[in-house]
């Protein structure tokens, strides 16, 4: 029998309810997003930002090109150092940027804490599909709706556990980012994020 390998079933991305959803970010991607964030007049190097769901450190270590400082956590020891830590739950002190990788199930919870504690603003990166949903309209974009879309016309690859420079997906992904500096009335707003990988993709990533 062979696999059915439609569009519809591939971009599935379905994780069991206590699922660590382990798909590290490739760094070109949050590179990405650094870059738009700084033609945006962010002064990301006088700016602190964390990252709640820092996994291995692969968004970690680009941010850190970037901010003056990064602060990681993860609710699961990955054995890289960084404090264990549940963003939902507890006192989590304030920050000028919030970036993550959210785990699926959990995104509107992590995206809602981020915004009461980053004091400039948020940016996830999430399936393109997330931009769906009655439920989540009314839950989210609604009350309070990104400012920005940046939709990757390049395919970022995540596999399940690993980092890899090879392979392919047929999930498409988007940054979402709240920039408490926008007007409201500019927003959402969207942008495509032009071919990048090959100029911001390094060979040490993958080390």
């Amino acid at each position: 029998m062979t696999q059915n390998r439609s569009t519809a079933v591939m971009q599935r991305r379905h994780e069991p309810h206590k699922s660590l959803d382990d798909f590290p970010t490739p760094p070109w991607a949050t590179r990405a997003l650094c870059d738009f964030l700084v033609t945006q007049g962010h002064q990301l190097r006088g700016m602190s930002c964390r990252e709640p769901a820092a996994n291995r450190g692969h968004m970690v270590r680009p941010l850190s090109e970037y901010f003056g400082s990064v602060v990681a956590s993860d609710v699961h020891d990955y054995g890289v150092g960084f404090p264990v830590r549940d963003y939902l739950f507890g006192p989590v002190e304030s920050t000028d940027w919030t970036v993550t990788n959210p785990p699926f199930r959990l995104a509107e919870q992590f995206i809602q804490r981020a915004l009461e504690v980053s004091d400039s603003g948020v940016a996830v990166i999430v399936r393109a599909a997330f931009l769906e949903g009655q439920g989540r309209y009314d839950r989210l974009y609604a009350r309070t709706p990104p400012s920005d879309i940046l939709q990757f016309t390049e395919r970022v690859v995540m596999h399940k556990g690993w980092l890899s420079p090879d392979g392919s997906t047929a999930t498409a992904y988007a940054w979402l980012v709240w920039d408490k500096s926008a007007h409201p009335a500019l927003g959402p707003r969207f942008h495509w994020i032009a071919p990048c990988r090959k100029r911001l993709e390094k060979e040490e990533d993958y080390l």
